[in-house]
């Protein structure tokens, strides 16, 4: 009995078969939906109707709407990871609004008192989150609409004439509007460093093309020579081949390491700006400056590696190696030796740029800060060209003005790597770098450029070159140039100086370390002049 009276649940009351597409009738037995169907049909448009199982009567609107019925559904109720109205008594709904006057959350429903009713029109509605209610001061519980500048926190009126009284206090709009601005400020670099980064990517990917066709030349090379003397060559071919495939996938390996880098890091850059912007639309202000401390506080690396196309110039001494190989058989032996010898260097990454075209790709724009200017040196409009000049410039009074020396700074900090040429006339120019807290008053080597451990200096008098640092002083042989070009590598620590005309001309290159950013200088004797080009 017990088990028949379990399969009876799953029959239909009408056709006592097993219930397909079932619904529940008032009495709350069910029947098929078809079933009911056929049955108001066929019967005889009688008001009421009996239940076969437990004869309850329901009537024919009760059966038609039983029958038209759908499946029960949860929309609009609240789940675990939504926030639920606080009004709502039985199956809580989805809240729809957050009053920060009342600081309850409502539903749709629940909220129209709030459109309806006077005095409920002139409260603050914002979207509903968990989050709404970290604008409730756990002390007051008030809503935090003020902002104490003195404590960075935010606070209630009653904070703000109780234990914050006095101190630096604003309306947390007008906190907000500041921030926003800073926010606005965060995502220009961050978009900006974004931009910079892709560049580095796009350079890392022609590095590692470049890499690959020079060695597919010189592979093609080598074995246009060597396979013609195979009998002889063969093994040392072998042991060739396998050094250019070592160099090129150990150089690709450190490459891609690289770009794999810089692109994980636009990634964070980009995820970061999503977020920046996300809260820019924030309406709480509390919420956003809460949440702006902890997104502007995250850091970002600022040693990034960088790249720098190779235009095909790691292997070719390889090929020109082996071609001299191919000449006479009699010497392949000694030829050999100049192979392995020189493809060790052939395959190092150069430590600087070789072509003033590759000197080019990092060029900076330069210009002089007049608040540095000694009075003796005149400006150009564009503060790019220092003139010296017997009469005393009208400068204003500033703490980086070089007092004694006649000598100029420039506006731009310079780290990473820089290209940038001075054109020179007169006796004397010295083309220099400093770290920007050189003295600007004091002693003779303390302030001019070149004598102290804070600058280095290129010294262009008359028709020869000398170098100084730290007051030592080394003299440079070389052909006279009224150009000189700058190349600064700061991570590195590379600072060279060249001669430019038809070709480049290195007249002395620097190894040590850089601690600070580099500033560009000028110093100028009487009758001199300088000016920082235009990249080109």
């Amino acid at each position: 009995m017990a088990l028949g009276s379990q399969q009876d649940l799953f029959n239909c009351l009408i056709c006592k078969k097993l219930l397909k597409d079932p619904v529940t009738i008032p009495c709350r037995h069910s029947c098929c939906r078809s079933c009911i169907k056929n049955h108001l049909d066929n019967q005889d448009h009688r008001k009421l109707y009996r239940c076969p199982q437990c004869r309850e009567i329901i009537t024919v609107e009760e059966l038609k709407k039983a029958a038209g019925q759908s499946p029960p559904t949860d929309h609009g109720y609240a789940g675990p990871e939504d926030v639920a109205c606080d009004v709502c008594t039985e199956k809580k709904q989805k809240a729809f609004k957050f009053c920060l006057q009342c600081l309850v959350f409502y539903c749709e429903k629940h909220l129209q008192h709030h459109y309806s009713v006077g005095p409920f029109q002139i409260h603050k509605l914002v979207e509903p989150a968990a989050r709404c209610q970290d604008s409730i001061c756990a002390q007051h519980k008030e809503v935090m609409k003020m902002f104490c500048r003195t404590d960075q926190q935010c606070i209630c009126y009653l904070c703000h004439v109780d234990e914050h009284k006095g101190h630096d206090t604003v309306s947390a709009a007008a906190e907000r509007t500041e921030r926003q601005r800073e926010l606005e400020g965060s995502r220009q670099k961050l978009q900006q460093r974004i931009q910079d980064r892709e560049k580095e990517v796009n350079l890392f990917l022609k590095d590692e093309a470049a890499i690959n066709q020079s060695a597919n030349k010189a592979l093609r090379n080598a074995e246009k020579v060597l396979y013609e003397l195979i009998h002889i060559f063969e093994k040392r071919f072998s042991d060739v081949k396998n050094k250019i495939k070592s160099q090129q996938d150990s150089e690709l390996g450190r490459l891609q390491n690289n770009r794999r880098k810089v692109e994980q890091e636009i990634i964070e850059l980009k995820r970061k700006d999503v977020e920046l912007d996300k809260l820019s639309h924030a309406e709480d202000h509390t919420y956003f400056l809460l949440k702006f401390a902890s997104l502007s506080n995250s850091s970002v690396s600022e040693n990034p590696p960088t790249a720098k196309v190779r235009h095909l110039q790691y292997f070719e001494k390889v090929t020109a190696a082996l071609s001299v190989a191919g000449d006479k058989l009699q010497e392949l032996l000694e030829e050999y030796v100049k192979i392995t010898m020189v493809l060790p260097d052939a395959c190092m990454l150069p430590a600087q740029p070789q072509t003033r075209a590759d000197f080019q790709r990092y060029a900076c724009q330069v210009t002089l800060n007049p608040n540095t200017a000694n009075i003796h040196l005149s400006l150009s409009k564009e503060n790019r060209k220092a003139t010296f000049t017997r009469e005393e410039q009208i400068y204003s009074v500033h703490p980086e003005r070089f007092v004694y020396s006649w000598q100029v700074l420039s506006r731009e900090s310079l780290t990473g790597r820089c290209y940038w040429e001075v054109e020179k006339s007169g006796r004397g120019v010295l083309v220099a770098l400093a770290y920007k807290d050189i003295s600007r008053a004091g002693a003779f080597n303390d302030c001019v450029f070149g004598n102290n451990v804070k600058s280095w200096a290129l010294d262009c008098f008359k028709n020869s070159y000398e170098f100084r640092h730290n007051s030592r002083k080394t003299p440079i042989p070389g052909t006279w140039s009224s150009r000189i070009g700058v190349y600064l590598d700061h991570r590195a620590g590379v600072l060279s100086f060249y001669g430019v005309s038809e070709t480049m001309t290195l007249l002395h290159r620097v190894q040590t370390t850089f601690t600070q950013p580099l500033y560009a200088g000028l110093w100028l004797s009487d009758g001199a002049a300088a000016e920082f080009c235009k990249p080109r």
